[in-house]
């Protein structure tokens, strides 16, 4: 097979940029590992940021985003029994969306085949070759057969474990990583939201937020350390807890369900540098990963496939070769941005196992001085919403 770009991976990073060059007239074809049903099963966030929206509506795949997605003006930092809410409309005018990541990822897979965007599932074996030439190719393993895909240039959109960044020479690239004493315990269930906005939470025993998907369906998160066990964790646990962490106005109206799913997924804070390395570029989670405390793994992806698109487009339409090479520096200085954001926000809100009364008393100082400061509201509210791309 031969075709101009092969993108690896058809999580939302791979099908929104694969939208987006066929919509350009530039030919594409996305490898994936599992089927689309294991995609779709997949257990993400769902808040949006406005390039993330703007960008669905710009692919013209955002009529169920717009019907379904649930518009919030703010969200909440509660410290006990303070509940700090930082009015994202008021402070910049702008909003975020909350749409199940597994709901967007299935709006792109629903319209690939009718826009003649192939996508090829349970691709095993993906390897790249001649990366750092003009002419690079990809192999994968499907019904028995190699098979062989001759391109020009290769995108990376599969995750931190994918084979996209283990091709690029060690010495080529600089890999930054925080691993973070302890992990989130999710709960998912088919219950009424606590309230209206997002909740983060730290309290003495550790953090916890109340997150939703719609209306019925909630989500919320724990902290816990890395040691523990799901089978510990019995869905009465995690509801007693969630009571506990999240502060009397939330318990209050809390309803509780049974689980119909429940992980642990641990928090790293990772950026590998440069995002491009010959004719590979990396874009998502191949490239960065960030704490969930800032809702910014999937909005990041999205802003990388709007640079990784613009500058594919030029490259192909006008024979622009600065466009391909300028995409790592642009993509980086968003990406440190909202890495930036999210640990800063993990800090806040997170008790670590060395933390002492010293550590303790500027969380306390900061929350106070967020209570008070519409500047301070103001950088939250900005960086939360999404900074401009």
């Amino acid at each position: 097979m031969k075709t101009q770009v092969c993108i690896i991976g058809a999580g939302p990073a791979g099908l929104m940029l694969g939208h987006w060059l066929r919509a350009e007239g530039i030919d594409c074809v996305v490898l994936e590992r599992v089927t689309g049903d294991y995609v779709l099963g997949r257990i993400r966030a769902g808040v949006l940021e406005t390039v993330t929206v703007d960008l669905m509506a710009r692919l013209g795949l955002d009529d169920r985003l717009k019907a379904e997605g649930m518009v919030h003006d703010g969200f909440n930092l509660a410290d006990g029994d303070r509940l700090i809410r930082i009015d994202i409309a008021e402070l910049t005018g702008r909003h975020v969306v909350v749409y199940g990541q597994t709901e967007l990822t299935r709006d792109l897979m629903a319209a690939s085949e009718p826009r003649g965007l192939e996508v090829i599932y349970e691709a095993a074996n993906v390897a790249l070759h001649e990366i750092e030439s003009d002419a690079p190719h990809v192999t994968y393993e499907k019904d028995g057969r190699t098979h062989r895909v001759d391109c020009r240039i290769i995108v990376g959109c599969d995750g931190f474990h994918g084979p996209s960044r283990q091709a690029i020479p060690a010495s080529a690239g600089t890999a930054y990583e925080k691993v973070y004493p302890f992990g989130w315990l999710g709960i998912l269930a088919d219950v009424p939201p606590c309230n209206h906005e997002l909740i983060y939470a730290n309290h003495p025993r550790g953090f916890a937020l109340a997150s939703m998907r719609s209306a019925e369906r909630s989500r919320y998160y724990v902290d816990v350390p890395l040691t523990e066990k799901l089978e510990d964790w019995p869905d009465e646990r995690i509801w007693d807890e969630l009571a506990i962490r999240l502060g009397p106005q939330a318990a209050a109206h809390i309803v509780r369900g049974p689980s119909i799913e429940k992980s642990i997924a641990p928090l790293r804070s990772f950026v590998f540098a440069p995002m491009r390395h010959g004719s590979l570029l990396l874009c998502g989670d191949a490239a960065h990963i960030v704490p969930p405390t800032g809702a910014k793994g999937l909005n990041l992806a999205a802003s990388d496939v709007i640079y990784a698109a613009q500058a594919l487009t030029a490259f192909f339409t006008h024979g622009d070769h600065d466009a391909i090479a300028g995409y790592s520096d642009k993509a980086l200085k968003r990406v440190w941005k909202s890495e930036r954001f999210s640990w800063s926000l993990t800090k806040l809100m997170h008790r670590f196992p060395e933390d002492g009364a010293f550590e303790r008393a500027m969380q306390v100082a900061e929350l106070d001085y967020i209570a008070s400061s519409r500047a301070a509201q103001t950088s939250i509210a900005e960086n939360y919403a999404g900074l401009p791309v």
